[in-house]
């Protein structure tokens, strides 16, 4: 069978938990670093591919086909995602760990992701890689970017718990597989469906929003955009962090872990807890 049972799942999830909140400090953030990175890269290519396409419908489909192999990269290799890492609610409901270490993983997590995410975000804006299209690219991620920047906050917190349900779906599916095409497209669909109907999530947020502040302080990237008639107003670092990221984050973590507590209590509990 190449499948594990949802009861196996919630029990593998619980065990690895605790192997996650034991991880030395340095190990733990430089694999949330490399996440990071991955999760910026799914960004950085959506972006790319979809600048030029003006059917909204055809660019969102086309950015769900392509944002998942940020996630699969991220399980494949080991590395440390917070959004993913919500669901070690399941290893403190399994009195496995304790919620001042899950705490603790998802502080250091956090920063890793953050470090991760924002220097690819500074590498893409300062070396070049905007400058597609005769620098277009630059205009159409300093347009989403501040796009994410008006978002009022309870909209922000309900796309964040929608998105983060589906990435901790996504994680769980690919952690049910035994071989690599299961888990690869058990991380797919849910991410797919997630970047498709333009849900929030706060560590993608850290590369697609900063990559768009990033490349207004080059002056080239700034005046095409004022010329071509974008409103920059909104994109700022206080925008960034008050209307978008503080808000997602919030909801990715109602969203995560919830869908591991209900998950823990659908599977997880053993006779003796009188499930």
């Amino acid at each position: 069978m190449q499948l594990f049972t949802p009861q196996e799942c919630a029990s593998n999830y619980a065990a690895a938990g605790q192997v996650k909140a034991g991880m030395p400090l340095v190990r733990m953030f430089l694999l949330a670093v490399l996440a990071g990175f991955f999760i910026a890269m799914g960004g950085a290519v959506t972006n790319t591919a979809a600048h030029t396409i003006a059917n909204v419908g055809a660019a969102r489909v086309l950015s769900g086909l392509l944002f998942p192999f940020g996630l699969a990269m991220v399980i494949l290799t080991g590395s440390e995602l917070f959004t993913g890492n919500t669901l070690m609610v399941i290893s403190v409901l399994d009195r496995r760990i304790s919620l001042t270490r899950m705490l603790r993983n998802w502080g250091v997590v956090y920063l890793g992701n953050t470090a991760g995410a924002m220097i690819t975000a500074a590498a893409c804006a300062f070396g070049g890689q905007l400058n597609y299209s005769g620098g277009e690219l630059a205009v159409f991620t300093m347009k989403l970017a501040a796009s994410k920047c008006v978002l009022p906050p309870a909209n922000a917190v309900i796309l964040g718990i929608l998105c983060n349900i589906l990435v901790t779906a996504g994680v769980l599916l690919s952690l049910s597989a035994k071989d690599l095409t299961g888990r690869t497209v058990g991380a797919y669909l849910p991410i797919a469906f997630f970047v498709i109907c333009g849900f929030e999530h706060c560590i993608a947020n850290l590369y697609y929003i900063p990559a768009g502040l990033f490349a207004r302080m080059v002056p080239a990237y700034e005046a095409l955009a004022v010329s071509g008639g974008v409103d920059l107003s909104a994109l700022t670092w206080g925008g960034f962090l008050l209307r978008n990221l503080l808000p997602v984050t919030l909801g990715n973590i109602l969203g995560g872990a919830g869908m591991g507590a209900l998950y823990w209590f659908c599977h997880g509990r053993t006779k003796g807890t009188g499930a």
